[in-house]
């Protein structure tokens, strides 16, 4: 494979059920099959309001280093804030990105002694004063990717032999998806390996990439790496752990990777992971008999035994162990 899929979701979009609307659910049932990523064109969201997304993160990188570290992430039990370059970690090796996790605005939650700890993960963002537009750029982004991320549910749902809705309870009214703006730095500095993040597959059910022109981007394909790179008016969505393993396979959660850049670029990427509210229990897609027949299994360390909010809590603490040790001593 040289390139991966594209799915235009227009015709679903404007009819779930008439005859172009179920093409594009058998396309990207597909494509979700066989490759596990696939560029989504037509869904719906303002290109505009992606550019402006892209100018707020420069915004964000061109701060001061003081300001940006005033948001670190280790103030923060519930890993919203900002992480310098090679604090996380991917199979136990630091990738050579900073970036800004954020999440839905929500209070502090009231938790107690005997609650679950992964309660803790909510809570509020933290935000640069330098910036005071940031805020409502990027929640009006998230609001946008909501929407999309419902979209390509239904789509892949309606794909399954499932109600349309099926996915719906997860998400709606609300859920809690996780957002990271992300810079990669040149090769030329002191990453060694060139590892911008390391190759992994996602934990949850969705993500969507937009990134700039730079590149970097590949995706493990029968053993194989092929670049991912942008595509004007695209996003990049693919499948998570939890989604391959309630689909027993037969949906893949490929794992992928970023190289850093090239000498004298810098990459720009944000990844929205939709994911469903914490308390949702795992809960195993029953297949038609043609899809199950084709299924090769899946088991990601446990998915099947967690809430969302658990095995959520477990790679955040795997990548974060600066934010493990001060907010999460009482778990080791």
């Amino acid at each position: 494979m040289d390139a991966l899929p594209v799915v235009d979701l227009t015709a679903f979009r404007n009819d779930p059920s008439g005859p172009e609307g179920l093409a594009v659910v058998a396309e990207l049932r597909r494509a979700a099959h066989e490759v596990g990523f696939v560029y989504l064109c037509g869904h719906g969201v303002d290109p505009n309001l992606d550019e402006t997304m892209f100018g707020t993160a420069r915004e964000f990188f061109d701060l001061p280093e003081a300001d940006r570290c005033a948001l670190a992430i280790e103030h923060s039990p519930a890993f919203r804030g900002y992480t310098i370059l090679g604090d996380e970690v991917t199979n136990g090796r630091s990738d050579w990105r900073d970036q800004l996790d954020l999440g839905p605005e929500q209070p502090p939650p009231e938790h107690g002694p005997d609650d679950p700890a992964w309660m803790r993960l909510r809570g509020p963002n933290q935000w640069p004063a330098a910036l005071p537009t940031m805020a409502p750029t990027v929640l009006h982004w998230m609001a946008a990717m909501d929407n999309v991320g419902i979209t390509a549910l239904r789509a892949l749902a309606v794909g399954l032999g499932l109600p349309i809705d099926h996915f719906d309870h997860g998400f709606l009214p609300e859920s809690d998806v996780h957002l990271k703006i992300i810079r990669y730095p040149s090769s030329t500095t002191d990453a060694g390996d060139g590892q911008g993040v390391g190759l992994h597959s996602d934990t949850g059910l969705l993500t969507f990439i937009l990134q700039d022109e730079v590149g970097g981007l590949q995706v493990q394909i029968g053993g194989e790496m092929i670049d991912a790179p942008a595509r004007p008016g695209m996003y990049l969505m693919n499948l998570g752990e939890m989604l391959e393993t309630a689909t027993d396979g037969y949906l893949k959660a490929t794992p992928h990777r970023v190289v850093s850049p090239p000498p004298g670029r810098e990459r720009i990427s944000i990844a929205y992971f939709f994911n469903p509210r914490f308390e949702l229990p795992f809960e195993r897609v029953e297949l038609p008999d043609e899809l199950a027949a084709v299924a090769p299994g899946a088991d990601h360390d446990g998915v099947g035994l967690r809430v969302f909010g658990e095995n959520n809590l477990k790679t955040r603490l795997r990548s974060h162990p600066d934010v493990a040790r001060r907010h999460y001593a009482d778990l080791a």
